[in-house]
């Protein structure tokens, strides 16, 4: 009861000092800039490249990461950390700098610049959003709740748990715009990355330092052709899925875009990409393997369990503490984001030119969350949460990617031939992943990326009678 008590008592004083501490950093008088969207969803161009960095690495590692990836109990999944620190050095030197250069508050607002017309923008956006509402948030809320259940045996529903992260998550996104979700990503990212090697020293502890009966299988760097990244998927969909999610993910990139300059914003990438390649692969692959000796195959519950039999009381209070923060940051942070994308490309563009901008976001905040927990239960029923997100993934990622190569890499396209192609390109990953699946999804994802880029090509040439050049034009000096 004792050691209840300390965990329950750590957990909450360290959650409170993280709120309290990211209060009296964001307190101060802020620097309205004109722009109501750039200050709210960019925090009026402020954020350092500490801020950044930190933003940046928590809002992607959660408890899809650390619970999901850990749950394959392979070492195998730390290529998607890997493949990670490319595609943060090319959202460093290659795309981060047209988003400056083209003054963008979302992704998305680089295609209608580039290609002219709001539809193919608008379309894009709901995309991203349909993404967001029913894969991202739920999954998110779904491992954060599985995760404090199991780590404390708590006896309540998990439903129960999601509706906790949702409230308290939305408080941060509505009231305090992406400033106040920044600094408590880099708040709590600080304790979760100390706190998760700590994990990782205290499992290996726990078996002497001896890997001796693990399956050679799991511990592996080559993935076999029934393995969840078969080792020839490196070299086709894995860099581009890495593209797709470092550069164009509104959730990621609008980090980026929040700095006072190019060169800010590119130190804080490359800081991210450090911490992914030191410190991320080790807490979301080992303590997966070490628990597979010490539990057995247990899947998506081995995380929770092994931390909360490694760590002593008060300390998996502070880690449960850090675990619900990184739930919360990454649940503030793509709800602030889906807000920029409807209220930037939709709400402004087509109902009400001159919006209340806070106003607007609370409301569509609310309705996400809303929308989020109802899918919870959905993804309570799945083998293995972190294959199914990145299978999912490609149902939007690749034909999105598309739209924004063409856009970059040609001039003369029409914005309809690329948004038809994106159009096929979801209809036609999912079908043939799904249904027929010849391939692994990773080869599928890079063959429907081609696809739709020469879809795009080719309607545009028929239909469109524009002949597509291609350009580098924005890469020069």
């Amino acid at each position: 009861m004792n050691s209840d008590i300390i965990q329950i008592g750590v957990f909450a004083a360290i959650t409170i000092a993280i709120g309290l501490a990211t209060y009296l950093k964001c307190r101060g008088p802020r620097d309205h800039s004109k722009d109501a969207n750039k200050d709210y969803f960019l925090a009026g161009g402020t954020l350092s490249w500490f801020y950044i960095a930190g933003s940046i690495t928590l809002t992607n590692l959660s408890t899809d990461q650390l619970v999901g990836m850990n749950g394959n109990q392979m070492l195998l999944l730390a290529w998607w950390e890997f493949a990670a620190v490319a595609g943060l050095v090319l959202l460093a030197y290659v795309f981060v700098p047209l988003y400056y250069k083209y003054q963008c508050t979302t992704t998305t607002e680089l295609l209608e610049k580039k290609l002219g017309g709001k539809g193919l923008r608008a379309l894009i956006s709901c995309l991203f959003l349909l993404g967001g509402l029913f894969i991202y948030l739920p999954i998110m809320l779904y491992t954060g709740s599985l995760f404090m259940k199991s780590m404390f045996n708590v006896d309540a529903p998990i439903i129960l748990i999601a509706i906790g992260f949702a409230v308290i998550g939305a408080a941060y996104a509505i009231f305090g715009g992406l400033r106040a979700v920044a600094v408590s990503d880099t708040y709590s990212g600080v304790g979760l990355l100390g706190l998760g090697l700590l994990v990782v020293f205290l499992a290996f502890r726990a078996i002497d330092f001896d890997l001796s009966g693990i399956p050679p299988e799991r511990l592996t760097m080559i993935g076999a052709n029934a393995s969840p990244i078969p080792w020839h998927t490196l070299l086709t969909g894995m860099i581009f899925i890495q593209i797709f999610y470092w550069s164009f993910n509104q959730t990621i990139t609008q980090r980026a875009m929040a700095a006072p300059n190019l060169k800010e914003a590119q130190k804080g990438i490359l800081a991210a990409a450090g911490i992914r390649l030191m410190i991320v692969p080790m807490i979301i692959a080992v303590p997966g393997v070490i628990s597979y000796k010490l539990y057995g195959d247990i899947g998506d519950a081995a995380y929770g369990r092994l931390v909360g039999d490694v760590l002593p009381a008060w300390l998996s209070g502070a880690f449960a503490a850090m675990m619900a923060a990184a739930v919360l940051t990454s649940f503030n942070s793509a709800l602030n984001s889906a807000a920029a994308l409807y209220v930037c490309d939709i709400h402004e563009k087509f109902f009400q030119p001159n919006v209340h901008v806070r106003k607007i976001a609370t409301a569509m905040t609310i309705g996400f969350v809303g929308l989020s927990i109802a899918l919870v239960p959905l993804y309570a029923q799945a083998d293995s949460i972190i294959n199914l997100v990145q299978q999912l993934n490609g149902l939007l990622s690749m034909p999105i990617l598309s739209a924004f190569f063409v856009a970059i890499f040609f001039r003369n396209v029409s914005p309809w031939a690329a948004g038809i192609s994106v159009i096929a390109g979801t209809i036609g990953y999912g079908l043939v992943s799904f249904f027929f699946a010849p391939f692994h999804y990773i080869h599928t994802m890079f063959l429907t990326l081609i696809a739709c880029i020469g879809l795009a090509l080719l309607l545009n040439l028929v239909i469109f009678k524009r002949r597509a050049v291609f350009t580098l034009a924005d890469f020069k000096s």
